[in-house]
């Protein structure tokens, strides 16, 4: 069992994917002294436990998106205090895609050691049983919600050459598939991995536009991590000029002056900016940077 520290310490207790028996013995003990569990969800937190016979005899408090603003200090206060507290979420590391990342950020302004006790990451999982290259990668998290948010971001990130992972929600697989198999290329191999290390695990590993039409017919369920391949070495990609006129077009209404909209977007594709002016006041011919 770890030794207390006296002055209290943050502990990030990465949680089984799914499967119980991925559980290691630091996961148990971190759990079982911590004078605080902040669970992402204490119910799922309760039958985990149960599954592996761990008695947790600290405080147990949620600690989600909805409250991790409100209850940070409340707990960075009792680790000041002396306190253990370990952060655990529905799976995975906390802090990467999940709650955490304002806690630690409390933690050590408050000079309070963080630590973490390793365990499963759906990153790396999904990346391993992808058949895409892995030494080389990039983890973009969640894609905006909003279309033309994702769009956007999708067209930033076709010239990418690593391997790119994603989290992704069942509801909205569809729509961003579709828009990457547009802006990526319909033939780009990817691999979509679905409930990973859970009892309906399921890896598919197809095009971009294959996957884009699995996820149409509404087959997609439970927690998805999306691995795709890198865009081939060579020249960057070129958007056409009304995607060129979209991304200026975007940065202004985030507050951008059109100038510094159109220079952004000139070293984003490398152009030139007198040929990104042309395109968007009257429309052109783009010549690459040279």
């Amino acid at each position: 069992m770890p030794e207390r520290t006296e002055g209290g310490r943050l502990v990030l207790v990465g949680a089984p994917l799914g499967n119980p028996a991925d559980a290691s013995a630091r996961f148990r003990a971190e759990l079982a002294a911590a004078d605080v569990v902040a669970a992402e969800d204490t119910r799922r937190l309760a039958r985990l436990a149960r599954d592996l016979d761990v008695a947790i005899t600290g405080r147990v408090v949620s600690y989600f998106e909805g409250n991790e603003e409100r209850r940070t200090p409340e707990l960075v206060a009792a680790m000041a205090g002396g306190a253990t507290v370990a952060v655990v979420t529905d799976g995975g590391m906390p802090s990467v895609s999940d709650p955490g990342y304002r806690l630690v950020r409390g933690a050590l302004e408050a000079g309070v050691p963080v630590s973490a006790a390793p365990g499963p990451s759906a990153v790396t999982t999904a990346l391993a049983v992808s058949g895409l290259p892995c030494d080389r990668f990039c983890f973009e998290g969640f894609l905006p919600r909003s279309g033309g948010a994702r769009r956007s971001r999708l067209r930033a990130l076709a010239g990418e050459e690593r391997t790119l992972v994603f989290f992704e929600a069942p509801h909205r697989i569809a729509g961003a598939l579709t828009d990457l198999a547009e802006a990526f290329g319909a033939d780009r191999p990817a691999a979509l991995c679905r409930e990973l290390t859970k009892t309906y695990e399921e890896v598919l590993r197809r095009p971009l536009g294959e996957l884009a039409e699995w996820a149409a017919a509404g087959s997609a369920r439970g927690e998805i991590t999306l691995v795709v391949a890198g865009a081939p070495a060579g020249p960057a990609v070129r958007p056409d000029d009304a995607a060129l006129r979209e991304a200026v077009a975007a940065l202004e209404a985030a507050g951008a002056s059109r100038r510094d909209a159109i220079a952004a977007v000139a070293v984003e594709y490398g152009l030139r900016r007198r040929d990104v002016y042309g395109v968007v006041h009257a429309p052109g011919p783009l010549t690459p940077d040279r």
